[in-house]
């Protein structure tokens, strides 16, 4: 196997088809959670889920961006909207945290480099997606090169590798893929709002609901 690797784990699907992947192919993994304040905490017990099914270290950082505000996912006063809300809304919608990737794949690369992992995982997606900036390509390679600068490893010409092997897939063929590697589904979270069902009403749940209804499986967290 391959050097270790840091998996960015949300306890989403994304996230957690992420880990499944790297753990065929690195060793040791950490499975690296942010907890930063969101109103959909259940996704913080599904990570922690997963992370135990693949018995792998679980870091957990406290990162309170509720005390910014700014999104529906950390202000309680500004409502989770509708898939359908949301479509006929700008481009990029209030669900969105300002730089909620660009902070936690700065964490993760610091963390990479004290445990000498090889590679950083990130489940970010520009096709099947809700709009966010932080989740396409050009962020990511733009941030490969500013984290190669920041970080002694970088300099000394061993740079963390940022790998997001879903960033071209079609939710359908993440699910897909979850399957193939056996990926704990049932175990993952993708509702913004924070009950303990799904809202079914949401971009995440629709987003979700499409890529298992095109790739023709039964969603097994739904049973």
């Amino acid at each position: 196997m391959s050097r270790g690797a840091i998996v960015v784990l949300s306890g989403g699907l994304d996230s957690t088809v992420c880990l499944a992947r790297a753990v065929r192919a690195h060793s040791p993994v950490v499975a690296f959670t942010v907890d930063y304040g969101q109103r959909h905490r259940i996704e913080l017990e599904r990570a922690a889920a997963v992370a135990e099914h693949y018995s792998v270290e679980h870091v957990v950082q406290r990162l309170d961006l509720a005390s910014w505000g700014g999104s529906a996912l950390t202000d309680g006063e500004l409502a989770v909207p509708t898939a359908s809300e949301a479509a006929d809304g700008p481009a990029i919608p209030i669900t969105y945290v300002p730089g909620r990737n660009l902070i936690f794949l700065s964490l993760a690369v610091a963390l990479a480099e004290v445990r000498d992992a090889r590679a950083v995982y990130l489940g970010v997606n520009a096709l099947d997606y809700s709009g966010y900036p932080d989740c396409r390509p050009e962020f990511v390679d733009s941030f490969r090169t500013t984290a190669a600068l920041a970080l002694r490893r970088g300099v000394e010409g061993d740079a963390v590798e940022v790998v997001t092997p879903l960033v071209q897939l079609r939710k359908a063929d993440i699910v897909r893929l979850g399957v193939t590697l056996d990926a704990p589904l049932a175990l993952t979270w993708s509702c913004y709002r924070g009950d303990t069902e799904p809202c079914d009403d949401c971009d995440a749940c629709a987003l979700r609901a499409k890529g298992f209804a095109e790739a023709g499986i039964a969603d097994p967290a739904r049973r």
